[in-house]
């Protein structure tokens, strides 16, 4: 995203002589949400933007002048993926196939290694080593909190072929049982639901208003205005009152792995 809007509110900071945590006192705001800002990682809400004209005497320009608060990120993941390692407690839907931070790496690398133009051998390393350094947020047993909804498909197509489909699906069993990670599977049979348009992650942070992001092809697009995440985060709650529970869930996908070591 665009820095410029950042690099102007570090500008007029730096002219009215205040440090990062005295302007996040005066906006109340927190210090690191303004380093966010200010970095192009985050754009304010209409709200905080006017905080800021008013702690920084600037009439209406930041809010005047604020970017669109929708952002498509060039390389389709970059802003998520970073804010993705702040957040306390996040919320992935899947609909095609396993998200990110839940991929084992035979199936990481069956996702990667199928772009086309064909990625280099080398540039397909990088980017599953860049995947599963994404996965080490579940190192920590307690935070961030992670619920995954999955639609069935993605239980159904294998990616990779049998034995990476199984291992994937024994991986995801496994968080699941270890109570490290909450799966649902919303099932076949219900037709349409909410989500079915594309894939969205919500994430919620310690200091930070929450965000979503959601992808499609060849784009990605964070969200930071409060009412598209709060009416995303409705679509999310909406299609999770559908899915199956823990323990159904978990035995739907125990069951598709042993059908795909069948097959395998």
């Amino acid at each position: 995203m665009s820095n410029m809007y950042g690099e102007w509110l570090k500008a007029q900071r730096d002219a009215a002589g205040l440090t990062q945590q005295e302007l996040a006192d005066a906006a109340i705001m927190t210090r690191s949400h303004i380093a966010h800002i200010e970095a192009g990682r985050r754009i304010p809400s209409k709200e905080d933007a006017r905080r800021l004209d008013r702690a920084l005497n600037t009439g209406n320009v930041l809010s005047s002048f604020l970017p669109q608060e929708d952002v498509a990120v060039a390389d389709h993941f970059a802003a998520a993926m970073h804010l993705e390692q702040q957040a306390r407690s996040i919320r992935e839907f899947a609909l095609a196939f396993v998200p990110g931070i839940l991929q084992t790496e035979a199936y990481a690398r069956a996702v990667l290694g199928s772009a086309f133009p064909p990625r280099s051998e080398e540039d397909c390393d990088r980017a599953v080593v860049t995947r599963l350094q994404r996965a080490a947020v579940l190192a920590d047993p307690v935070q961030p909190t992670v619920w995954a909804l999955l639609d069935e498909s993605v239980l159904r197509r294998p990616v990779g072929g049998a034995a990476v489909m199984a291992g994937q699906l024994r991986h995801l069993v496994g968080l699941a049982e270890s109570q490290r990670v909450r799966v649902h599977i919303l099932p076949m049979r219900l037709g349409y639901h909410p989500l079915l348009q594309s894939m969205l992650s919500l994430m919620w942070f310690d200091d930070q208003p929450p965000v979503a992001y959601t992808e499609g092809m060849h784009i990605g697009r964070v969200h930071d205005a409060p009412a598209v995440v709060e009416q995303l985060q409705a679509h999310y709650d909406l299609a999770l009152s559908d899915a199956l529970p823990l323990r159904e869930s978990i035995a739907l996908m125990r069951a598709a792995a042993e059908e795909f070591d069948r097959h395998g």
